[in-house]
C-alpha cells in the first residue's frame, strides 16, 4: 500500500479530536491549512492535510485519481487513492490515539469524492461527521456507500449553483440520498462558482461547533 505525503498542524493542548482535509485536483498537502485554521480558529483539533498520491503530467499539484466524467471515477486508480487514504486513515488514528468518531472528514472538488467514497465506504469506520465541498458522491464499479450504518451521522454539504466543473446537480442528488437514508443533513447552496465560498465556511463552522 502506497504511503501518503501529509501535512499536520497540532492542536493547542491536548486534541479535541481530529480533522483530516483533503484537496482537490491540482493542489497538494499546503492548499487546505487555511481552511484548517477558518474551521478551527482555537486550534482544539488535530489536524492532517494527505497529499493525493497522482501528479499532474506537465503541471503542478496532484490529483485522487483520472476521470471519465465527472461523479465517475477512472476504477483501478480511484480504488488504488482509497486504499492508500483509507490506510492514512487507520494509521493516523492508530498514531495519535484519536478515534473515527472524533474524528471530521472534510474535502473540496476531487477530496470531495474522497470524502464521500471514505466517510461512507462499506466497511469503514464510521466518522463524528464530514464536509462536503463542491464535490460528487462517487459512481465507480467496486464501490457503493454503505448508508445503513451511518443512519444520524451529521453530514455538511457545501455547493455552487454556478459551479461549471461540478454542476449543481451532484450536491441535489447527494442532498436527497442522504436525506432519505437517515443521516442528518445541513446543506449550504451558495451563488458563486467552483470554489470555497465563505459562506459555505461560516456554515461550516457552526456546523463544527455542534460535531466535536
Amino acid at each position: 500500500m502506497r504511503e501518503l505525503t501529509y501535512a499536520e498542524r497540532a492542536a493547542r493542548g491536548k486534541a479535541d479530536g481530529l480533522l483530516i482535509l483533503h484537496h482537490g485536483r491540482g493542489q497538494d498537502e499546503t492548499e487546505l491549512l487555511d481552511l484548517a485554521d477558518a474551521l478551527d480558529r482555537v486550534h482544539r483539533l488535530h489536524v492532517f492535510i494527505p497529499r493525493a498520491p497522482l501528479s499532474l503530467p506537465r503541471q503542478t499539484g496532484y490529483r485522487w485519481f483520472e476521470v471519465r466524467e465527472i461523479g465517475y471515477p477512472e476504477p483501478a486508480t480511484f480504488h488504488e487513492a482509497y486504499e492508500a487514504l483509507c490506510g492514512f486513515h487507520d494509521q493516523t488514528w492508530q498514531r495519535t490515539g484519536i478515534p473515527p468518531e472524533q474524528t471530521v472528514l472534510a474535502g473540496f472538488a476531487m477530496g470531495c469524492v474522497m470524502t464521500y467514497a471514505t466517510g461512507l465506504g462499506a466497511g469503514r469506520p464510521r466518522p463524528a461527521g464530514f464536509i462536503a465541498l463542491s464535490g460528487a458522491i462517487p459512481t465507480v464499479d467496486g464501490w457503493a456507500p454503505d448508508l445503513e450504518s451511518r443512519t444520524g451521522m451529521p453530514v455538511m454539504i457545501g455547493h455552487g449553483r454556478t459551479d461549471q466543473t461540478v454542476r449543481i446537480e451532484f450536491a441535489h442528488r447527494a442532498r436527497s440520498l442522504l436525506s432519505d437514508a437517515g443521516l442528518d443533513v445541513t446543506y449550504c447552496e451558495f451563488g458563486g462558482g467552483h470554489a470555497i465560498d465563505q459562506r459555505a465556511v461560516g456554515e461550516a463552522i457552526q456546523w463544527m461547533a455542534g460535531v466535536v
